[in-house]
């Protein structure tokens, strides 16, 4: 009887030759090697990740790589809004 899969959402946080720095949902940084990846992973990407009985799969979630990256976007557009001219007092 196999068990409920256990799912994850890793972030490729660099490519580096043949290796990938991926983020693992607790922080840490693991290196895989870029052929155990999807086809066509980018930085930035979200990998959905679904283990079960032992066996992984790895597949590129779009849509939240898509919902991250506009996250950041809005975020860095906000840092960059211009201001009402004022000095900034630190």
């Amino acid at each position: 009887m196999s068990e409920q899969p256990r799912v994850a959402w890793w972030v490729v946080d660099a490519l580096e030759g043949r290796l990938a720095r991926v983020e693992l949902e607790d922080g840490q940084f693991v290196d895989l090697p870029l052929a155990s990846l999807p086809r066509g992973v980018r930085e930035g990407d979200v990998l959905r990740m679904e283990e079960q009985d032992g066996d992984f799969t790895l597949e590129i979630d779009h849509e939240e790589t898509a919902r991250r990256r506009g996250e950041a976007q809005a975020q860095l557009d906000a840092l960059n809004r211009p201001t009402s001219g004022r000095e900034i007092d630190l």
